[in-house]
Protein backbone atom coordinates (compact mmCIF):
# COMPACT_ATOMS: atom_id res chain seq x y z
CA UNK A 1 0.00 0.00 0.00
CA UNK A 2 1.35 4.10 -0.60
CA UNK A 3 -1.79 5.34 0.29
CA UNK A 4 0.42 7.91 1.98
CA UNK A 5 3.39 7.73 0.51
CA UNK A 6 4.99 10.81 0.43
CA UNK A 7 2.72 12.28 3.39
CA UNK A 8 3.50 13.05 6.96
CA UNK A 9 1.36 12.59 9.55
CA UNK A 10 1.16 12.85 13.63
CA UNK A 11 -1.00 10.73 16.00
CA UNK A 12 -1.83 11.39 19.36
CA UNK A 13 -2.50 9.05 22.01
CA UNK A 14 -0.17 6.79 20.09
CA UNK A 15 1.93 4.86 22.62
CA UNK A 16 -0.65 1.81 22.25
CA UNK A 17 -4.01 0.58 21.41
CA UNK A 18 -5.90 2.37 18.72
CA UNK A 19 -2.83 5.40 18.58
CA UNK A 20 -0.16 2.82 18.04
CA UNK A 21 -2.52 0.86 15.29
CA UNK A 22 -3.47 4.37 13.12
CA UNK A 23 0.96 5.11 13.88
CA UNK A 24 1.05 1.73 12.12
CA UNK A 25 -1.15 1.70 9.27
CA UNK A 26 0.68 5.29 8.31
CA UNK A 27 4.07 3.46 8.36
CA UNK A 28 2.53 0.40 6.03
CA UNK A 29 0.54 3.06 3.86
CA UNK A 30 4.11 4.23 2.90
CA UNK A 31 3.86 7.83 4.98
CA UNK A 32 6.04 9.08 7.57
CA UNK A 33 4.66 9.56 11.02
CA UNK A 34 5.23 11.61 14.45
CA UNK A 35 3.65 10.04 17.96
CA UNK A 36 2.63 12.46 20.77
CA UNK A 37 1.06 10.58 24.06
CA UNK A 38 1.68 11.76 27.54
CA UNK A 39 2.72 8.48 28.38
CA UNK A 40 7.07 7.81 27.76
CA UNK A 41 5.98 4.02 26.18
CA UNK A 42 5.78 6.11 23.24
CA UNK A 43 9.12 5.83 22.48
CA UNK A 44 9.09 2.33 22.76
CA UNK A 45 6.10 2.04 19.51
CA UNK A 46 8.02 4.66 17.72
CA UNK A 47 11.31 2.63 17.80
CA UNK A 48 9.31 -0.97 16.52
CA UNK A 49 7.81 0.86 13.46
CA UNK A 50 11.27 2.41 12.53
CA UNK A 51 11.43 5.42 10.92
CA UNK A 52 9.26 7.24 13.31
CA UNK A 53 9.33 9.93 16.14
CA UNK A 54 7.95 10.49 19.36
CA UNK A 55 7.67 13.69 21.44
CA UNK A 56 6.17 13.52 25.26
CA UNK A 57 3.29 15.85 25.53
CA UNK A 58 0.36 16.37 27.79
CA UNK A 59 -2.59 17.47 25.30
CA UNK A 60 -4.45 19.12 28.31
CA UNK A 61 -1.93 22.13 27.97
CA UNK A 62 -1.49 24.34 24.92
CA UNK A 63 1.83 24.93 25.36
CA UNK A 64 2.89 21.77 25.09
CA UNK A 65 0.62 20.91 22.32
CA UNK A 66 1.85 24.11 20.77
CA UNK A 67 5.61 22.42 20.93
CA UNK A 68 5.04 19.29 19.93
CA UNK A 69 3.55 19.93 16.67
CA UNK A 70 6.31 22.12 15.58
CA UNK A 71 8.70 19.73 16.86
CA UNK A 72 6.62 16.78 14.44
CA UNK A 73 6.65 19.30 11.58
CA UNK A 74 10.16 20.45 12.08
CA UNK A 75 11.40 16.58 12.26
CA UNK A 76 9.24 15.49 9.08
CA UNK A 77 9.60 18.34 7.35
CA UNK A 78 5.73 19.18 7.36
CA UNK A 79 2.49 17.89 8.01
CA UNK A 80 -0.08 16.63 5.77
CA UNK A 81 -1.85 14.93 8.22
CA UNK A 82 -3.27 14.60 11.79
CA UNK A 83 -5.23 12.46 13.65
CA UNK A 84 -6.20 13.18 17.18
CA UNK A 85 -6.79 10.19 18.85
CA UNK A 86 -5.90 11.16 22.30
CA UNK A 87 -8.79 10.34 24.84
CA UNK A 88 -9.97 8.90 28.30
CA UNK A 89 -12.42 6.77 29.45
CA UNK A 90 -15.06 8.34 32.07
CA UNK A 91 -17.11 6.35 34.63
CA UNK A 92 -19.46 8.92 36.52
CA UNK A 93 -22.57 9.72 38.11
CA UNK A 94 -24.04 13.10 36.86
CA UNK A 95 -25.07 13.94 40.60
CA UNK A 96 -21.89 12.73 42.41
CA UNK A 97 -19.55 14.28 39.05
CA UNK A 98 -17.22 17.09 40.51
CA UNK A 99 -16.66 20.31 38.35
CA UNK A 100 -12.77 19.15 38.23
CA UNK A 101 -13.47 16.13 37.34
CA UNK A 102 -15.45 17.12 34.09
CA UNK A 103 -13.24 19.80 33.29
CA UNK A 104 -10.70 16.99 33.40
CA UNK A 105 -12.86 14.53 31.15
CA UNK A 106 -13.42 17.49 28.46
CA UNK A 107 -9.98 18.34 28.99
CA UNK A 108 -8.83 15.43 26.87
CA UNK A 109 -11.73 13.89 24.89
CA UNK A 110 -12.61 17.40 23.71
CA UNK A 111 -10.54 20.27 24.65
CA UNK A 112 -7.31 18.61 23.42
CA UNK A 113 -8.88 17.99 19.74
CA UNK A 114 -9.44 21.91 18.93
CA UNK A 115 -5.81 22.89 20.54
CA UNK A 116 -3.69 20.35 18.48
CA UNK A 117 -6.25 21.23 15.12
CA UNK A 118 -5.21 25.18 16.46
CA UNK A 119 -1.33 24.05 16.16
CA UNK A 120 -1.69 22.32 12.97
CA UNK A 121 -3.97 24.12 10.84
CA UNK A 122 -1.42 26.82 9.64
CA UNK A 123 0.38 23.81 8.23
CA UNK A 124 -1.93 21.67 7.20
CA UNK A 125 -3.60 25.02 5.07
CA UNK A 126 -0.59 24.96 3.40
CA UNK A 127 0.00 21.48 2.15
CA UNK A 128 -4.06 20.95 2.08
CA UNK A 129 -3.77 18.02 4.58
CA UNK A 130 -6.57 16.65 6.42
CA UNK A 131 -7.86 15.99 10.28
CA UNK A 132 -9.50 12.41 11.55
CA UNK A 133 -10.52 12.90 14.99
CA UNK A 134 -11.38 9.65 16.92
CA UNK A 135 -14.74 9.63 18.08
CA UNK A 136 -16.80 6.19 19.41
CA UNK A 137 -20.15 4.84 18.88
CA UNK A 138 -21.23 6.23 21.88
CA UNK A 139 -21.30 9.55 20.39
CA UNK A 140 -24.29 8.37 18.99
CA UNK A 141 -25.36 4.92 21.06
CA UNK A 142 -24.57 4.95 24.33
CA UNK A 143 -24.79 2.35 27.58
CA UNK A 144 -25.11 3.25 30.97
CA UNK A 145 -22.25 4.22 33.42
CA UNK A 146 -20.46 6.18 30.41
CA UNK A 147 -20.96 9.29 31.65
CA UNK A 148 -19.83 12.37 30.69
CA UNK A 149 -17.68 10.18 27.93
CA UNK A 150 -20.73 10.12 25.64
CA UNK A 151 -21.12 13.46 25.77
CA UNK A 152 -17.85 14.34 24.89
CA UNK A 153 -17.22 12.30 21.99
CA UNK A 154 -21.09 13.68 20.72
CA UNK A 155 -18.70 16.98 20.88
CA UNK A 156 -15.95 15.78 19.00
CA UNK A 157 -18.10 14.77 16.00
CA UNK A 158 -19.65 18.36 16.30
CA UNK A 159 -16.33 19.95 16.07
CA UNK A 160 -15.57 18.02 13.21
CA UNK A 161 -18.77 18.88 10.96
CA UNK A 162 -17.80 22.78 11.95
CA UNK A 163 -13.91 22.75 11.30
CA UNK A 164 -14.79 20.53 7.98
CA UNK A 165 -17.23 23.76 7.08
CA UNK A 166 -15.40 26.36 8.36
CA UNK A 167 -11.82 24.81 6.85
CA UNK A 168 -13.08 23.60 3.33
CA UNK A 169 -12.52 26.66 1.25
CA UNK A 170 -8.97 26.45 2.20
CA UNK A 171 -8.99 22.77 1.01
CA UNK A 172 -8.81 20.76 4.47
CA UNK A 173 -10.89 18.26 4.94
CA UNK A 174 -12.15 17.03 8.77
CA UNK A 175 -13.51 13.64 9.30
CA UNK A 176 -14.08 11.38 12.03
CA UNK A 177 -13.76 7.92 12.79
CA UNK A 178 -16.47 6.32 15.54
CA UNK A 179 -14.96 2.73 16.64
CA UNK A 180 -16.97 0.46 18.56
CA UNK A 181 -15.71 -2.24 20.87
CA UNK A 182 -12.08 -2.34 20.12
CA UNK A 183 -9.74 -4.61 21.41
CA UNK A 184 -7.65 -2.06 23.48
CA UNK A 185 -6.33 -1.65 26.99
CA UNK A 186 -8.98 1.01 27.57
CA UNK A 187 -12.19 -1.48 27.00
CA UNK A 188 -9.99 -3.85 29.36
CA UNK A 189 -10.26 -1.67 31.99
CA UNK A 190 -13.87 -1.38 31.36
CA UNK A 191 -14.07 -4.85 31.86
CA UNK A 192 -12.48 -5.09 34.97
CA UNK A 193 -14.98 -2.98 36.36
CA UNK A 194 -18.02 -5.06 35.24
CA UNK A 195 -18.80 -7.96 38.42
CA UNK A 196 -18.27 -10.49 36.23
CA UNK A 197 -15.93 -9.69 33.63
CA UNK A 198 -16.19 -12.54 31.36
CA UNK A 199 -20.02 -12.78 31.73
CA UNK A 200 -20.14 -9.17 30.11
CA UNK A 201 -17.36 -10.17 27.15
CA UNK A 202 -19.46 -12.77 26.13
CA UNK A 203 -22.74 -10.39 26.11
CA UNK A 204 -20.49 -8.11 24.04
CA UNK A 205 -19.25 -10.59 21.67
CA UNK A 206 -23.01 -11.85 21.28
CA UNK A 207 -24.20 -8.46 20.81
CA UNK A 208 -22.01 -7.78 17.92
CA UNK A 209 -23.03 -8.48 14.47
CA UNK A 210 -19.82 -9.75 13.36
CA UNK A 211 -19.21 -11.27 16.57
CA UNK A 212 -16.16 -9.99 17.14
CA UNK A 213 -13.95 -6.73 18.28
CA UNK A 214 -12.37 -4.26 15.58
CA UNK A 215 -8.63 -4.25 16.31
CA UNK A 216 -6.58 -1.13 16.40
CA UNK A 217 -4.96 -1.77 13.26
CA UNK A 218 -8.53 -2.25 11.50
CA UNK A 219 -9.05 1.31 12.78
CA UNK A 220 -5.79 2.23 11.99
CA UNK A 221 -6.45 1.30 8.50
CA UNK A 222 -10.23 3.02 8.23
CA UNK A 223 -8.08 6.74 9.55
CA UNK A 224 -5.21 5.85 6.74
CA UNK A 225 -8.28 5.87 4.03
CA UNK A 226 -9.46 9.07 5.05
CA UNK A 227 -6.45 10.63 5.48
CA UNK A 228 -5.46 9.97 1.80
CA UNK A 229 -6.39 11.21 -1.78
CA UNK A 230 -9.06 8.44 -1.95
CA UNK A 231 -11.23 10.56 -0.01
CA UNK A 232 -10.75 13.37 -1.19
CA UNK A 233 -14.21 13.74 -1.41
CA UNK A 234 -15.43 13.51 1.65
CA UNK A 235 -15.36 15.81 4.33
CA UNK A 236 -17.48 16.55 7.31
CA UNK A 237 -18.53 12.21 8.07
CA UNK A 238 -18.50 10.03 10.65
CA UNK A 239 -17.27 6.62 9.99
CA UNK A 240 -18.10 3.87 11.70
CA UNK A 241 -16.09 1.09 12.28
CA UNK A 242 -17.75 -0.72 14.77
CA UNK A 243 -18.11 -4.57 13.09
CA UNK A 244 -21.66 -3.61 12.76
CA UNK A 245 -22.73 -2.96 16.58
CA UNK A 246 -24.80 0.86 15.76
CA UNK A 247 -26.74 -1.28 13.17
CA UNK A 248 -29.14 -3.02 15.22
CA UNK A 249 -31.45 -2.76 18.93
CA UNK A 250 -29.55 -4.48 21.51
CA UNK A 251 -31.44 -7.08 23.08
Amino acid sequence: MSALAGKSVLVTGAARGIGAGIAEAVVAAGGAVALIDIDPAGAETAAALGDAHFFQCDVRSLAEVERAVADAEQALGGLDGLANNAGINAYFDAVAMTEDEWDSVFAVDLKAAWMLAKAALPGLIARRGAIVNISSIQARLTIRGFFPYAAAKAGLEGLTRSLALDYAPAGVRVNAVAPGYTDTRLVQEWLDLQDDAAATLRGVLQSIPLGRMATPREIGDAVVFLLSDQASAITGATLAVDCGTGVRFAT
